[in-house]
């Protein structure tokens, strides 16, 4: 047979055994590298959900589970290469997703290690996402890392069609990663939670190493051994419990007692993720407990006064429901519209934060898309609650948002919202009101104490055409309180207005705005 007539037909180059047997075992490797490559994905859609208790959610909490993930993938891969090129075969490849399998189950045991070890520093959000992603993301990601490799060159042994052969691999592995993010972000968490996922992918990985570790009865129970001992230590240590009440697509969710109360009755605190994030006193739904919340709902009564009773309130963001409740109990005549992404956040609310929904309206949408279905004039109060931490929704803050907003307001409405920022230069916050100032003529900022240091600290910000309100302002409902009027000091201090940008849905560089908050030291 002529060279010509060899690459003919090259189907027919065998290495190892008939036809049959080949695409059997062809078959088997290619089903090991899809489903491997969905594991992968699993892995780091769940990883955003595992460490979201400890450091949030935010675009660098994602940026170091996906370099995280890719830097062990990068050193699986060649790893993997290396191994195989020195002679390594298919009982190699099923150690290499046993050691996966052990090092998947063993992220909830190193949760226990690694967090209280993360926390117990004073680390900002940056660092301690990285250290958390590494601590428990790396060596499963280089576990992993190590199978597709191995098992296309075990298949080029079988299959001389290099481009066939390359080509069907990283096809099965694309396709894999494709099923693994929509299974896990769609279905999986929201059904079964972090920790079953995970505990299920160590298992599914630890099955899918059997057919390759076939006569190998050493390996085989070493690795069950090894899986068996990484989930009783993680039991033990309680890396299966899980810290939520519910984990929805967006949040772990908790409710748990407020003990600092010191109004009577039973007094309840919203924790999403690792902030609280809203407080709801049972017996009277008017007591708003948070500073900022009391203070934009002061703010809001002495803008529209008598007119209060009977006002439309679009809020962005319903959370615990402490503002929208404290709305409807104070005023019967009150039309309350909620936008709240989560429907996991309201039943919350409903069953365990005391909100009883008549009167109100929610809308389980994002706050912008249902704010643009509302006709023109439709609210005289637009209240943004939807700044969770440092993870903000960008397109909220926008020159585009705010003109939506003004254009739903009535022409004597008022806008107030709430951003955490640095003190006493918060860049987010005077790019705000850059902003705010394209729409209304009245723009102010406000704080209820001048902290002694720097840090984090809460602002409230006011949006209006009305006229301008005192340098101080004391609290008519509720706790007696006390707030400032910072506007001119806190935009005449630190970086000039000129130097930072209107936010736009073209440039709106929120992360880099309160990048000190992330690089600084992070806090409950």
């Amino acid at each position: 047979m002529s060279e010509s007539t060899r690459q003919s037909a090259p189907e027919e180059a065998t290495r190892d055994g008939p036809s049959d047997r080949r695409e059997v075992t062809l078959f088997v490797y290619g089903l090991i590298v899809f489903l491997s490559s969905a594991v992968v994905m699993i892995l780091e859609i769940t990883a955003g959900r595992l460490i979201a208790p400890y450091v949030g959610v935010s675009l660098y909490s994602w940026t170091s589970i996906i370099g995280v993930v890719l830097a062990g993938l990068s050193l699986g891969n060649w790893a993997g290469g290396v191994w195989v090129d020195s002679g390594a075969a298919d009982r190699q490849a099923g150690m290499a997703l046993a050691a996966s399998a052990v090092a998947t189950l063993g992220v909830l045991l190193m949760l226990t290690l690694v967090a209280p070890a993360v926390q117990s520093q004073s680390l900002g959000l940056m660092t301690a996402s990285f250290l958390l992603s590494l601590g428990l993301f790396f060596l499963p990601a280089a576990c992993l890392g190590l199978v597709a490799p191995m098992l296309t060159t075990l298949a080029l042994r079988r299959d001389t069609r290099a481009g066939h052969v390359v080509g069907r691999m990283h096809a099965l592995a694309a396709l894999g990663s494709i099923l693994g993010t929509f299974a896990s972000g769609f279905f999986l968490i929201q059904y079964f939670g972090t920790r079953a996922v995970i505990v299920g992918a160590g298992f599914g990985l630890l099955a899918l190493s059997l057919p390759l570790l076939r006569g190998a009865r050493g390996a085989t129970a070493v690795a069950i051994a090894a899986a068996t001992l990484i989930l009783g230590s993680g039991l033990v240590r309680q890396g299966f419990a899980n810290p939520c009440d519910e984990e929805s697509q967006y949040y772990c969710i908790r409710v748990v007692d407020f003990a600092g109360a010191a109004e009577p009755g039973e007094t309840r605190t919203l924790v999403l993720d690792h902030l609280i994030h809203g407080i709801s006193h049972g017996p009277d739904g008017t007591l708003l407990f948070a500073p900022y919340a009391h203070l934009m709902d002061e703010l809001v009564r002495r803008h529209l006064g008598p007119r209060a009773d009977s006002a439309r309130y679009f809020f962005a963001g319903g959370g615990s429901y402490s503002q929208p409740r404290a709305v409807l109990e104070a005023f019967s005549g009150a039309h309350v519209v909620v936008a709240e992404l989560d429907p996991a956040v309201t039943r919350a609310a409903e069953r365990q934060l005391f909100l009883i929904d008549e009167g109100l309206t929610v809308l389980h949408t994002d706050a912008r898309m249902a704010l643009a279905a509302a006709s023109p004039g439709a609210f005289d109060v637009v209240v943004g609650d939807v700044f969770h931490d440092v993870a903000l929704p960008y397109h909220l803050t926008t020159l585009e948002y705010v003109s939506l907003v003004r254009s739903r307001l009535a022409a004597d409405g008022i806008y107030v919202l709430n951003v955490v920022d640095a003190f006493p230069d918060p860049l987010l916050v005077k790019s705000i009101v850059k902003t705010l100032l394209r729409q209304f003529s009245r723009v102010d900022v406000w704080l209820d104490r001048i902290p002694g240091e720097q840090g984090r600290i809460t602002y409230v910000i006011s949006a209006s055409d009305g006229p301008e309100l005192p340098r101080e302002i004391q609290s008519v409902y509720g706790f007696a309180r006390t707030w400032l009027r910072v506007t001119e000091p806190l935009m005449n201090t630190g970086t000039p207005p000129s130097a930072l940008p209107v936010l736009t849905d073209d440039f709106v560089p929120v992360e880099r705005l309160v990048s000190r908050l992330l690089i600084g030291a992070s806090g409950n």
